[in-house]
């Protein structure tokens, strides 16, 4: 070469080398494709609680889109099987921009009483990766004491009233009555339940409702777990987490419940890792497999269910 160049020398690349790529070629693809499958299982967690009504089931973020909808009207048709006297949703109905959300007219095949609150997704807050960052910041400045709670810092101009708006006509019109800082009161077969539903957290519009004195079961739904407060609940019920999505069951990191049953100053929360994903273009997830919640059921899914992994948790009280 002109100027006595050599030209570099390339590492040799042996047998090994090249078994070594293709095996961690090979292992990638397995993961990827197992992950695929994790995310269009379903596994079901049984609550045991003194006092609450039998049958209640309880999802969250379904995050519809075309890649899940028949993964969710399987979700719908194992819930049916259940026979529940009432159905739960936590939230995050929406995936990103949707228009007309024709995927929510499954909830109407849903054979109960639905009623659910609305998530971060359904307002379209914190969605961008930055979004998502300064929301996690923004929680920590919030206040969450009975007396003032208060998380108006929240909202900012990734708050889509008009979107949620829209998604909550939809859900209405298809048999999901929304509870935006609301509670109900209601009879299930001889059993009293105050159901409250509080509004999003991360988009700034919770604001608990005042509640009677009641001695009826209580149960307050709020998608975001960091965004509860300790109220007079029997149980809170939340998502948003996913469980982690890629982390094992009922895991939680320092600072941040993701999924299973919490306690704190002796109130009782349970997080589902939920039934969707959000922020990949195919739906992924990785043990922390689509869950589906079962209260007090009058009959025990293993009789219903062949093959399905069934979760049993005693909650005390």
């Amino acid at each position: 070469m002109r100027g006595g160049l050599k030209p570099p020398r390339l590492p040799k690349v042996g047998k090994w080398e090249v078994c070594s790529i293709i095996v961690l070629v090979g292992l990638l693809n397995a993961s990827v494709g197992y992950m695929y499958v994790e995310a269009k299982k379903s596994d079901i967690t049984v609550l045991y609680i003194d006092g609450a009504p039998e049958d209640i089931v309880f999802i969250a973020d379904p995050h519809l889109r075309e890649q899940n909808i028949g993964h969710t009207l399987l979700i719908i048709d194992e819930i049916n099987r259940l026979d529940p006297s009432l159905v739960l949703i936590g939230g995050d109905f929406a995936y990103e921009n949707e228009s007309g959300f024709h995927y929510q007219e499954v909830w109407s095949k849903v054979d109960a009483p639905v009623y659910a609150v609305l998530g971060n997704h359904d307002y379209k807050a914190g969605l961008t990766s930055a979004g998502w960052i300064g929301k996690n910041l923004a929680v920590s400045g919030a206040c969450y004491d009975l007396e003032g709670y208060d998380v108006s810092s929240l909202r900012d101009n990734t708050t889509d009233l008009a979107f949620a708006a829209s998604l909550e006509q939809i859900l209405e019109e298809n048999g999901v009555h929304v509870l935006g800082n609301e509670y109900i009161e209601m009879d299930l077969n001889g059993t009293q339940l105050l159901l409250v539903g509080v509004d999003d957290g991360w988009a700034g519009m919770a604001d608990p409702p005042s509640v009677p004195a009641t001695g009826a079961f209580t149960i307050y739904m709020i998608h975001e777990p960091e965004c509860r407060a300790d109220w007079d609940a029997d149980l809170i019920l939340s998502g948003h987490t996913h469980g982690g999505q890629f982390l094992p069951d009922n895991l939680n990191i320092p600072g941040k419940d993701l999924s299973g049953l919490v306690e704190r100053n002796n109130v009782k929360t349970y997080i589902t890792r939920g039934i969707g994903t959000s922020n990949l273009e195919i739906e992924l997830r990785l043990f922390a497999t689509p869950e589906i919640v079962v209260i007090n059921p009058s009959t025990p899914p293993e009789q219903i269910f062949s093959g399905e992994k069934i979760s049993y948790v005693r909650v005390d009280g």
